[in-house]
C-alpha cells in the first residue's frame, strides 16, 4: 500500500478530475490537489502529460515518481491499491458491467460538451435530445438504489456524479426537462449530491465558474436563458 501522499493534477471544472477525487477521498488516502489552467498549460505539466490533459496522479517512488494518466486508469489503479471501501463488484461480470458503464457515462460528458459550448440553437436540441435518451437509457438499468447498483457506492457513481453536476447549474438556465419521467435517475441524482466526497470534488465557486465558462463560450444555452428573461 502507498503511505506518501499522491499528488492530483487538475482543473476546477474538470468532470473527470472529480472522478479521481471522489475515488480517492472514497479510499481515504490522503492526497494534494493542484489547479492548472489549461488555456495556458505550465511547461513542467506538458512534460509529464502525455496527452496534455488532466486528471495526472503523482505518485512517489523511490528516487522520483511515478505518472499515471486517463481518469480512469487513476481510478483503477486506487481500487487495486489502496484499502478502504471496494469500488468494484467482486464478481468478475459485475466488475466487467460495471466498466461498461463507466464508458456510457464517458459518452455522456462527450454529448454534454457539445451542448454546454455549442452557440447553435439547433444543435443544443439535437444533444439534449441525445442526452434525454441516455438517460432514458440508464433509467433502464437502475433498480433500488440507492447508488447504481444498491447500497454500495461504486466507481459507476463517481463517473455520474460529475455529471449530475453539471445539471445543478443547468437547472438555474433552461427548463430542459432532461429528467422529466425519470424517476430512478433523479433520485439517484439527488443521493449523489448529498455523498460528502462528491460535495469535496469541487471548490464552493464551481457555479460561477462553468457559469462564466458558458459566458465565454457565448453559448447557445445562455442564450435561451436571455430569450426566455
Amino acid at each position: 500500500m502507498m503511505t506518501a501522499q499522491l499528488t492530483l493534477i487538475s482543473h476546477h471544472l474538470c468532470p473527470y478530475v472529480q472522478r479521481a477525487a471522489i475515488a480517492l477521498r472514497e479510499k481515504d488516502v490522503p492526497f494534494e490537489r493542484v489547479d492548472i489552467d489549461l488555456a495556458k498549460k505550465p511547461d513542467w505539466f506538458l512534460k509529464i502529460s502525455p496527452l496534455g490533459k488532466v486528471p495526472l496522479l503523482r505518485i512517489p517512488r523511490d528516487g522520483g515518481e511515478a505518472i499515471l494518466f486517463e481518469s480512469t486508469v487513476i481510478c483503477e489503479y486506487l481500487e487495486e491499491t489502496q484499502a478502504g471501501p471496494k469500488l468494484h463488484p467482486s464478481d468478475p461480470l459485475a466488475r466487467a458491467r460495471h466498466r461498461g458503464w463507466m464508458e456510457f457515462g464517458s459518452a455522456i460528458l462527450s454529448d454534454l460538451w457539445v451542448y454546454e459550448t455549442t452557440r447553435d440553437g439547433g444543435t443544443l436540441e439535437e444533444k439534449r435530445r441525445m442526452l434525454e435518451m441516455k438517460f432514458a437509457t440508464v433509467e433502464a438499468e437502475l433498480d433500488s438504489g440507492p447508488y447504481f447498483s444498491g447500497g454500495a457506492f461504486s466507481l459507476v457513481d463517481a463517473v455520474f456524479a460529475p455529471i449530475f453536476r453539471y445539471f445543478d447549474v443547468f437547472d438555474r438556465i433552461s427548463d430542459h426537462r432532461i429528467f422529466d419521467g425519470l424517476p430512478r435517475v433523479t433520485a439517484w441524482r439527488e443521493v449523489l449530491a448529498e455523498r460528502p466526497s462528491v460535495k469535496a470534488a469541487v471548490a464552493e465557486d464551481y457555479p460561477q465558474r462553468l457559469t462564466a465558462f458558458l459566458e465565454k463560450h457565448e453559448a447557445a444555452l445562455l442564450k435561451t436563458e436571455r430569450a426566455a428573461a
